[in-house]
Protein backbone atom coordinates (compact mmCIF):
# COMPACT_ATOMS: atom_id res chain seq x y z
CA UNK A 1 0.00 0.00 0.00
CA UNK A 2 1.30 3.45 -0.95
CA UNK A 3 2.46 5.52 2.03
CA UNK A 4 2.60 9.29 2.43
CA UNK A 5 5.77 10.73 3.91
CA UNK A 6 6.08 14.26 5.39
CA UNK A 7 9.77 15.19 5.25
CA UNK A 8 11.17 18.43 6.67
CA UNK A 9 14.40 19.94 5.42
CA UNK A 10 13.77 18.24 2.09
CA UNK A 11 15.49 20.71 -0.22
CA UNK A 12 19.06 19.54 0.44
CA UNK A 13 21.30 17.10 2.26
CA UNK A 14 19.79 14.08 3.96
CA UNK A 15 16.24 15.39 3.50
CA UNK A 16 16.69 15.75 -0.25
CA UNK A 17 18.26 12.28 -0.53
CA UNK A 18 15.47 10.72 1.49
CA UNK A 19 12.83 12.53 -0.60
CA UNK A 20 14.38 11.18 -3.82
CA UNK A 21 14.64 7.64 -2.44
CA UNK A 22 11.02 7.58 -1.19
CA UNK A 23 9.69 8.94 -4.49
CA UNK A 24 11.64 6.27 -6.37
CA UNK A 25 9.82 3.56 -4.37
CA UNK A 26 6.46 4.92 -5.54
CA UNK A 27 5.34 6.45 -2.23
CA UNK A 28 4.00 10.00 -1.88
CA UNK A 29 6.09 12.78 -0.34
CA UNK A 30 5.11 16.06 1.19
CA UNK A 31 8.46 17.80 0.84
CA UNK A 32 8.64 20.60 3.38
CA UNK A 33 11.30 23.25 2.84
CA UNK A 34 11.90 26.94 3.36
CA UNK A 35 12.45 27.13 -0.40
CA UNK A 36 10.05 24.61 -1.96
CA UNK A 37 10.87 25.85 -5.48
CA UNK A 38 14.22 24.09 -5.09
CA UNK A 39 12.22 20.86 -5.54
CA UNK A 40 10.81 21.82 -8.96
CA UNK A 41 13.01 19.27 -10.75
CA UNK A 42 11.52 16.48 -8.64
CA UNK A 43 8.02 17.88 -9.08
CA UNK A 44 8.42 17.56 -12.86
CA UNK A 45 9.49 13.93 -12.47
CA UNK A 46 6.84 12.99 -9.87
CA UNK A 47 3.89 15.37 -10.31
CA UNK A 48 1.33 13.01 -8.75
CA UNK A 49 3.53 11.81 -5.87
CA UNK A 50 5.18 15.02 -4.69
CA UNK A 51 3.73 18.01 -2.88
CA UNK A 52 6.37 20.66 -2.12
CA UNK A 53 5.24 22.93 0.74
CA UNK A 54 6.77 26.06 2.23
CA UNK A 55 7.76 25.43 5.81
CA UNK A 56 9.96 27.24 8.27
CA UNK A 57 9.77 24.66 11.07
CA UNK A 58 9.92 27.37 13.74
CA UNK A 59 6.62 28.95 12.61
CA UNK A 60 3.50 27.29 14.05
CA UNK A 61 1.16 28.72 11.40
CA UNK A 62 3.29 27.25 8.61
CA UNK A 63 3.35 23.86 10.34
CA UNK A 64 -0.44 23.83 10.57
CA UNK A 65 -0.79 24.92 6.92
CA UNK A 66 1.70 22.31 5.67
CA UNK A 67 -0.03 19.46 7.53
CA UNK A 68 -3.43 20.62 6.23
CA UNK A 69 -2.08 20.72 2.65
CA UNK A 70 -0.71 17.19 3.07
CA UNK A 71 -4.03 15.82 4.33
CA UNK A 72 -5.97 17.65 1.61
CA UNK A 73 -3.77 16.25 -1.17
CA UNK A 74 -3.05 12.71 0.07
CA UNK A 75 -5.71 12.12 2.79
CA UNK A 76 -3.12 10.90 5.29
CA UNK A 77 0.40 11.10 6.65
CA UNK A 78 2.01 7.75 7.40
CA UNK A 79 5.61 8.73 8.04
CA UNK A 80 6.52 12.18 9.36
CA UNK A 81 10.29 12.71 9.22
CA UNK A 82 11.62 15.51 11.41
CA UNK A 83 14.88 16.09 9.60
CA UNK A 84 15.30 19.88 9.52
CA UNK A 85 18.00 21.09 11.86
CA UNK A 86 21.43 22.63 12.29
CA UNK A 87 24.20 22.80 14.85
CA UNK A 88 26.48 25.47 16.25
CA UNK A 89 29.77 25.06 18.07
CA UNK A 90 31.15 27.10 20.96
CA UNK A 91 31.43 27.49 24.70
CA UNK A 92 28.08 27.27 26.50
CA UNK A 93 28.37 30.76 27.99
CA UNK A 94 29.47 32.34 24.71
CA UNK A 95 26.19 31.75 22.86
CA UNK A 96 23.76 34.61 22.62
CA UNK A 97 20.21 34.16 23.87
CA UNK A 98 19.08 34.24 20.22
CA UNK A 99 21.50 31.43 19.29
CA UNK A 100 20.34 29.28 22.20
CA UNK A 101 16.67 29.80 21.36
CA UNK A 102 17.28 29.15 17.66
CA UNK A 103 18.94 25.80 18.42
CA UNK A 104 16.12 24.71 20.72
CA UNK A 105 13.37 25.99 18.43
CA UNK A 106 14.75 24.30 15.32
CA UNK A 107 16.19 21.07 16.73
CA UNK A 108 13.68 20.31 19.51
CA UNK A 109 10.50 22.40 19.58
CA UNK A 110 9.91 22.14 15.82
CA UNK A 111 10.06 18.34 15.89
CA UNK A 112 7.69 18.29 18.86
CA UNK A 113 5.28 20.74 17.18
CA UNK A 114 5.25 18.85 13.88
CA UNK A 115 4.78 15.52 15.63
CA UNK A 116 1.92 16.94 17.68
CA UNK A 117 0.29 18.35 14.51
CA UNK A 118 0.47 15.01 12.71
CA UNK A 119 -0.48 12.76 15.64
CA UNK A 120 -4.26 13.36 15.56
CA UNK A 121 -4.32 12.10 11.96
CA UNK A 122 -2.15 9.11 12.82
CA UNK A 123 -4.30 8.28 15.85
CA UNK A 124 -7.37 8.32 13.59
CA UNK A 125 -5.58 5.98 11.13
CA UNK A 126 -4.32 3.87 14.03
CA UNK A 127 -1.00 3.44 12.27
CA UNK A 128 2.21 5.17 11.32
CA UNK A 129 5.89 5.56 11.98
CA UNK A 130 7.46 8.77 13.29
CA UNK A 131 11.11 9.32 12.36
CA UNK A 132 13.16 11.82 14.34
CA UNK A 133 16.54 12.59 12.81
CA UNK A 134 18.99 13.16 15.63
CA UNK A 135 22.69 12.45 16.04
CA UNK A 136 25.10 10.78 18.37
CA UNK A 137 24.84 14.16 20.09
CA UNK A 138 21.51 13.00 21.46
CA UNK A 139 23.22 10.24 23.41
CA UNK A 140 26.77 11.41 24.23
CA UNK A 141 27.77 14.89 25.38
CA UNK A 142 30.78 16.67 23.89
CA UNK A 143 32.35 19.99 24.73
CA UNK A 144 31.54 22.79 22.34
CA UNK A 145 28.16 21.35 21.42
CA UNK A 146 26.24 21.96 24.65
CA UNK A 147 23.20 23.75 23.24
CA UNK A 148 22.86 21.57 20.14
CA UNK A 149 23.17 18.46 22.26
CA UNK A 150 20.68 19.74 24.82
CA UNK A 151 18.15 19.90 21.99
CA UNK A 152 19.04 16.43 20.71
CA UNK A 153 18.92 14.86 24.18
CA UNK A 154 15.50 16.46 24.59
CA UNK A 155 14.36 15.03 21.27
CA UNK A 156 15.50 11.56 22.32
CA UNK A 157 13.58 11.80 25.60
CA UNK A 158 10.45 13.09 23.88
CA UNK A 159 10.62 10.30 21.29
CA UNK A 160 11.18 7.56 23.85
CA UNK A 161 8.22 8.67 25.96
CA UNK A 162 6.02 9.16 22.88
CA UNK A 163 6.78 5.65 21.63
CA UNK A 164 5.21 4.11 24.72
CA UNK A 165 2.28 6.57 24.60
CA UNK A 166 1.22 5.61 21.05
CA UNK A 167 2.29 1.96 20.91
CA UNK A 168 -1.24 0.62 21.39
CA UNK A 169 -2.33 2.44 18.21
CA UNK A 170 0.24 0.77 15.97
CA UNK A 171 2.26 4.00 15.78
CA UNK A 172 5.98 3.45 16.10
Amino acid sequence: MKKTWFITGSSRGLGRSLTEAVLATGDNVVAAARTPESLNDLLQMYPDQLLPVKLDVTLAAQITAAVEQAITKFDKIDVPVNNAGFGIIGAAEAFTEEEVRSQLETNLYAAIDITRSVLPHMRKQRSGRILQISSIGGRVGNSGLTIYQAAKFGLSGFSEALASEVATMNIK
